[in-house]
């Protein structure tokens, strides 16, 4: 049997579009400071260091591991890089709990960043690695026409898109580290915005930011050794598939949808929308919202934008969607994982201040990454899994 494991504290930076005013060693330990700071922990207490980083091609920056490792506290320590396109801040975080869970380390220190202004992170996504089908089309290009098919499947209105921006965007104006906070955005002004991709506008789509999180995992004596609530760790779960396979379901990929059951048989969880109070989920493109929903289960295929349409998606709603704001007020891609990761404990612990949810007792946190290929997530919550 595993070793129970908690999030002991959670550290972010404040996320804006450029952060000239540190290095990337500079973000990372803005985080970390304050992660080990809300974990009452310093230096000593810490075993091992995992990092996560999207693609190097983003800062133009190879192996930045390597540099980053004195900066991240990694001297002298173990040191793992992981690397699973976006969703690699959730798989950060799975990796480091694994160690805590395994009985490999008491305390691991899981960080993930991107420092998108050093480069330009629209031609890295648009390279053509070696025999791979081209696409030169970028992440909103890409996704586009899997949320028309969406859209055709399910019936939904054009306006759900628009709800999920002011939505996300509203909830971002109560989070001080939010990259975009728009407490006056309307569905009026969401769909009188530039049309980017079809169906996709302006403000229906992610930033890009600089920013870092990091979050401090502890093994069950260091949980009970905290005077503060932790979020224990019920379960985790990571699958992956190709970009491209006949028959393929861009809409609901099948690694989404394992992954999700997975993560619910582990954590006893047998009615997600009734037993989970409050969800973070990988939103860049507000069409996923709903998708996403599906996918997880929360709602039956061609149902997910009924459950956003109808405002349970909404804080104090039946399942609160991204009350940080999300994707979609937040995105510095190789950390976007890692903050829906550490939001999810933020919300268990009571520690997430204005857009904290009334009586979370577990709750989801979920990445994705690549062509929808990689999926990670995980469940925590007040007490540990029996």
């Amino acid at each position: 049997m595993s070793i129970r494991a908690a999030v002991l504290g959670t550290g972010q930076t404040d996320h804006r579009s450029k952060r000239l005013d540190v290095s990337m060693a500079g973000l990372c330990r803005e985080a970390i400071d304050r992660a080990l700071a809300d974990a009452g922990v310093d230096w000593p207490q810490i075993d091992a260091v995992v990092l996560g980083k999207a693609p190097d091609l983003f800062e133009g920056v190879m192996m930045p591991e390597l540099f980053l490792a004195d900066a991240i506290g990694a001297t002298g320590r173990p040191l793992l890089r992981v690397h699973t396109a976006g969703s690699v801040g959730g798989s950060t975080a799975v990796v480091a709990s694994s160690l805590v869970r395994a009985g490999v380390h008491k305390r691991v220190l899981a960080v993930a960043f991107e420092k998108q202004s050093e480069s330009n992170a629209m031609w890295a996504l648009s390279i053509a690695p070696p025999f791979t089908m081209p696409v030169n089309a970028g992440a909103g290009g890409y996704f586009a026409p899997h949320i028309r098919s969406y859209i055709r499947r399910s019936g939904a209105p054009s306006h759900v898109g628009a709800m999920v921006a002011v939505k996300d965007r509203r909830n971002g104006a109560l989070n001080p580290h939010a990259h975009l906070r728009q407490p006056e955005i309307t569905l009026e002004s969401v769909r009188a915005s530039t049309m980017l991709w079809d169906p996709v506008r302006y403000d229906e789509t992610c930033p890009s930011s600089d920013g870092a999180c990091a979050v401090v995992i502890g093994d069950q004596e260091a949980a009970e050794a905290s005077d503060r609530q932790v979020a224990w760790i019920r379960a985790t779960a990571m699958r992956t598939e190709p970009t491209m396979f006949a028959g393929k379901d861009h809409v609901s990929p099948r690694a989404g949808r394992e992954a999700a059951e997975a993560l619910w048989r582990d954590a006893g969880i047998t009615d997600p929308l009734d037993q989970i109070d409050a969800a973070e989920i990988y939103v860049p493109f507000s069409w996923f919202e709903p998708m996403w929903l599906e996918n997880l289960g929360f709602a039956a295929p061609g149902e997910g934008w009924k459950l956003t349409e109808s405002g349970e998606t909404r804080i104090g709603g039946a399942l609160p969607v991204n009350p940080s704001g999300g994707v979609l007020c937040s995105n510095p891609i190789g950390a976007s994982g890692l903050l829906r990761f550490a939001e999810a404990a933020m919300q268990v612990m009571g520690r997430a201040g204005e857009h904290q949810v009334a009586d979370v007792r577990t709750a989801l946190g979920h990445a994705y990454g690549g062509g929808s290929q990689f999926f990670s997530m995980w469940v925590v919550g007040t007490t540990p899994q029996a």
